[in-house]
């Protein structure tokens, strides 16, 4: 089974090295480095994970930073990354949608063959996803160049942890809603989203919204995944790991609790992210 995994984090050494110095500017970021679940990965890290898990393929990005300097830096790794590995990465760009430059940066990274933007961080970059006088440009430029995004979200209830934010499906679905155009994936299963899709309207309205796996084993049973079965909704998500956070043993020991068929742990763990890249 050919593997894809569409949520890898990489960091430049540069921010490795001076997280501290950098934190002190950007408090979200600095919450999360210091959390107690979070690693850091370099892109020759993401190369020597996928040779040991068999990974094909992985959608890397660095950390959407509200200083468009420090995502320039990110998105400037990435670029390289890819054109040195172009059969082992895809990438996204980050950018501080609401700055002024944002869209120059991310038309710079579409024409160094990005495909996507994200994962955007709507509560550490001080973006409201539901209102269109603040999600137009982004939503634009991405529709314009053919590009996809990628947001965090995460589920309304439940236990907190660092930099789970306030974006559940409520807010996602008002994304949707204003810019039915625009491929967006939804990091850590939308924050359940994906249930409404089972409303008429909102299986309409969320046409373009995909969801990624990211996280599930701290969020969530497995059962969930017979429930997404269930809903008819396997074509819509794509395996995501959050690595370096996480990585591929967590999710086969998560799913070896079920007798899942083999149509479904394809079309999750690679083709529904190929077809998805595929049309862009």
């Amino acid at each position: 089974m050919r593997i894809v995994d569409c949520h890898v984090h990489v960091y430049p050494p540069e921010v490795i090295r001076d997280w501290e110095r950098i934190a002190e500017s950007e408090p979200y970021f600095g919450m999360l480095a210091r959390g107690k679940v979070h690693r850091w990965a370099t892109a020759d890290d993401v190369i020597a994970q996928m040779d040991a898990d068999g990974i094909a393929q992985s959608l890397i990005f660095g950390f959407s930073f509200s200083d468009l300097a420090l995502c320039k830096l990110c998105n400037d790794y990435v670029i390289r990354a890819v054109k040195e590995h172009p059969d082992r990465f895809k990438g996204m760009a980050v950018v501080p949608p609401l700055v002024k430059g944002a869209v120059k940066e991310i038309e710079r990274c579409r024409e160094e063959g990005l495909i996507g933007v994200g994962e955007i961080f709507p509560q550490g970059q001080d973006f409201d996803i539901t209102d269109p006088r603040e999600t137009w440009r982004l939503a634009a430029a991405c529709y314009e160049m053919n590009m996809f995004v990628m947001i965090h979200t995460a589920e309304p209830v439940g236990h907190d942890y660092p930099g789970k934010g306030n974006v559940g499906p409520k807010e996602a679905a008002a994304f949707c809603l204003n810019h039915p155009e625009v491929k967006v994936i939804f990091a850590h299963f939308g924050g359940g989203l994906w249930i409404y899709e089972m409303m008429p309207e909102m299986k309409l309205a969320l046409k373009n919204a995909y969801y990624d796996t990211a996280a599930a084993p701290f969020l969530y049973g497995p059962t969930i995944f017979k429930a997404i079965e269930a809903a008819g909704l396997a074509g819509k998500f794509l395996y995501g790991s959050d690595y370096p956070i996480l990585s591929l043993e967590r999710y086969k020991r998560l799913l070896a609790q079920l007798n899942m068929s083999d149509d479904f742990l394809k079309s999750i763990f690679g083709c529904n992210f190929e077809k998805f890249a595929a049309s862009d």
